[in-house]
């Protein structure tokens, strides 16, 4: 999914998901990078940050220029000027009793997270989340918002209709939300709704 999220958001982007626990313990796994592994660890270390705020606080938390932002004074100013990181968009995955999580996505250009790169963000969370919570069998898990649940529902309708697998799904989803110049969860509503066919995926 950090891949994913790289290779889908293109310019200067790294990802990483962090794990956080009620205890105030903080994973990072999945790091695409050097600079968010050490992103998250000095989060972490000084109880700030980003990542922080999307898990615990924020179904998504999104910074155009670090130098400029506030929130963070100790944090912020020490990522701008040992890694040159300008722009952050971070995205819960999913809360429990005990833990959270955040898909964490890093920029070293400012202002680098649209709308739509918020929307893709949203839609990789709902993979990651599946995914971390089959692989550590979590019970009771519960997703950020319905907003997420709708998206990965419109996803499985496209699975299902064609049979491919989630990442072509996705990506028939991610063509048609920005050829129609449409966010992703309003064409989601509307598949589900069956006010639009699932989009069939372009021929080889």
């Amino acid at each position: 999914m950090c891949e994913a999220a790289v290779d889908l958001l293109g310019g200067q982007a790294q990802a990483g998901i962090t794990i956080a626990h009620r205890e105030r313990q903080v994973e990072s796994i999945g790091a695409t990078a050097e600079l968010v592994r050490r992103g998250d660890e000095l989060q972490a270390e000084l109880g700030e940050g980003p990542c922080l705020d999307a898990a615990w606080d924020q179904e998504q938390v999104v910074v155009d220029d670090l130098a400029r932002e506030a929130r963070w004074p100790r944090w912020g100013p020490r990522m701008v000027q040992d890694f040159g990181v300008k722009s952050m968009l971070c995205t819960q995955l999913f809360t429990n009793e005990k833990q959270l999580g955040a898909l964490n996505i890093y920029s070293t250009e400012p202002v680098a997270f649209d709308e739509e790169a918020q929307e893709v963000a949203r839609l990789l969370a709902v993979h990651a989340a599946m995914a971390i919570a089959q692989a550590q069998q979590v019970e009771g898990l519960r997703f950020a918002n319905d907003r997420r649940t709708t998206i990965g529902k419109a996803l499985g309708i496209v699975m299902v209709t064609y049979d491919l697998d989630d990442a072509k799904a996705f990506d028939v989803l991610r063509r048609l939300s920005s050829h129609e110049n449409r966010k992703l969860f309003d064409l989601a509503q509307d598949i589900i709704n069956g006010r639009q066919a699932a989009p069939r995926p372009p021929q080889q």
